[in-house]
């Protein structure tokens, strides 16, 4: 059963109709059976010469059983994950293996136990995976990770229905090639093994995946966009933008620039969070399951590698550091209450802020998680951050009253691409302005204070200043070790590790770390898309 001959019969397991899943799973169940059937004897294990199998026949069987897989464990619908998991009990007694999940859950860095398990939901939850399942055909580690935050995941997954499948500028295959560019430019297999699967599935040409250069030159023409925006924005220039608007046969217009530079930025920072919260491939996919049986170890190299099963460290060590952390933003207020800095000392603490975070060094020595080369995907791949600071280059500095989001950008988005502005602002604010008032065990805790230095720490990092904020709240804030990890999730995040996410807010809770990770991803995309917009109003204007 090709999987895009069958999307009817996958599909129909999200509908909301119980009577239209049970027939679309018995049609399932009858065609993994027959498949069975055509493959013949099944070969003894224990057999010295055993019968030759169609590899094709074979591999096609394997990829609907770890479908089925994915389904019994992230399917919303508790009657499909039953019948699935019978279906693949069905197989193995007939001497078939069957797939098994690979890894511990959605995350290497969050206990599967601790992520909102599909079976176990609030009805709002329910609701929200129900509707991402019958629009997507899965359940994705992102949004079972995200689900620590259901008001932000919703947003999230209607600004990506509109941005992927909706109509707009670009066609579906281009949407996904682009977001493929995107993705790997931080080598974020995740990102792009989704999205190649998704590119073939709307009808994307295979040669294309073979490298950038067997792509249209419409879209290689994007490499040099996608390299800038993924790492050093600021150098977008309005000539940029006239290249690829005025070249010939292969110009871009308008509109299908701002779709292409809200799917890069989009991506750049989706790869951050991917990095940031450790998300594993999702179980159909890759590197998500094995025919293997399981190994007599509980740990896997790459969890080895990346320290898992390490333990948090001694707990005295950490007690206090929330209590540190409040006392801070309470002496904070009060010297606002008391008195105000000048502009010249809020401008001299700006870019030294700015000026440090250029000498805040990742660590060089951790180790990445092993993935695949994906960079056929775009070009120059010795194009990064690091030989950037090493440099010495100068960022140089963009005032938000001079440009910003909310009085330039927004209204440009919503007239070349109408709606989305509204869409990317939701999310922008629902990102900035999320809060429970908790703070680790303490309850009706004002976070504002906290989640404004994080935002502001983000955009100075890529020179952006806020003309009416204090940046030496940063340092009292933000301690060097955090500094390591937002420089890290937002540069190179490829380089995060289990060790450094442990690291940061040891106190807090993992629902607490993912919220940092939302407000790193958003504050990262509003940056780049800053400069590209900033860009393109240059070159109308």
């Amino acid at each position: 059963m090709d999987m895009r001959d069958a999307a009817g019969r996958w599909d129909a397991l999200g509908s909301r109709d119980s009577s239209s899943r049970h027939a679309a799973m018995e049609l399932i169940h009858q065609e993994v059976m027959k498949r069975i059937e055509t493959m013949g004897p099944i070969p003894d294990p224990q057999s010295s010469s055993p019968p030759a199998m169609d590899d094709s026949l074979s591999s096609d069987l394997n990829a609907l059983l770890a479908h089925v897989l994915m389904l019994s464990k992230r399917c919303p619908y508790e009657d499909i994950r039953k019948k699935c998991t019978c279906l693949l009990q069905k197989v193995q007694d007939v001497g078939v293996r069957i797939p098994r999940p690979v890894g511990n859950g959605p995350s290497r860095f969050i206990p599967e136990k601790e992520i909102l398990q599909v079976s176990k939901l609030d009805k709002r939850i329910q609701s929200i995976f129900e509707d991402a399942f019958a629009v997507l055909g899965r359940l994705d580690n992102i949004s079972l990770v995200m689900g620590f935050h259901p008001q932000y995941l919703e947003n999230f997954l209607k600004t990506q229905h509109y941005l992927l499948q909706m109509d707009g500028p670009l066609s579906l295959h281009c949407r996904h090639y682009i977001g493929i560019m995107a993705a790997a430019r931080h080598q974020c297999t995740y990102l792009v093994n989704l999205h190649v699967n998704d590119f073939l599935q709307v009808g994307g040409d295979p040669k294309w995946l073979n490298g950038l250069e067997e792509a249209p030159q419409k879209l290689q023409a994007l490499g040099e966009l996608n390299k800038i925006l993924a790492h050093r924005p600021w150098l977008l220039t309005k000539e940029h933008i006239e290249r690829l608007l005025k070249a010939e046969e292969h110009s871009w217009s308008l509109a299908e620039l701002i779709h292409v530079v809200v799917l890069l930025t989009l991506y750049h920072s989706l790869a951050s969070f991917t990095f940031g919260c450790g998300i594993n491939p999702d179980i159909h996919t890759d590197g998500g399951h094995t025919f293997r049986p399981p190994s007599l170890s509980g740990y896997c190299a790459c969890d080895i590698a990346n320290g898992n099963g390490e333990t948090k460290g001694n707990v005295s060590e950490l007690s206090g550091e929330v209590e540190v952390l409040m006392e801070k933003m309470k002496q904070l207020q009060e010297c606002h209450d008391e008195e105000e800095a000048s502009q010249e000392e809020m401008a001299t603490r700006f870019e030294r802020e700015k000026t440090e975070s250029m000498l805040v060094v990742t660590s060089e020595d951790e180790e990445c998680v092993p993935s695949r080369d994906v960079s056929r995907h775009f070009e120059d791949p010795s194009y990064g951050y690091k030989d950037f600071y090493r440099r010495g280059e100068h960022v140089p500095t963009l005032r938000v009253q001079d440009y910003s989001w909310e009085d330039h950008g927004f209204s440009l988005v919503n007239r070349l691409y109408p709606d989305f502005g509204q869409l990317l602002d939701e999310k922008f604010q629902i990102a900035y302005n999320l809060t429970y008032n908790t703070m680790a065990t303490h309850q009706g805790v004002d976070t504002s204070m906290l989640r404004r230095a994080i935002w502001n720490y983000i955009h100075c990092m890529f020179g952006i200043r806020y003309d009416d904020y204090d940046y030496g709240e940063i340092n009292q804030l933000l301690d060097r070790g955090f500094k390591v990890y937002i420089k890290t999730m937002v540069r190179t995040p490829e380089k995060i590790t289990k060790r450094m996410y442990d690291s940061f807010w040891r106190q807090f809770k993992h629902s607490e770390k993912v919220h940092v990770n939302l407000l790193l991803m958003e504050a990262r995309m509003q940056a780049e898309l800053l400069y590209a917009l900033r860009a393109i109003t240059r070159y109308m204007t």
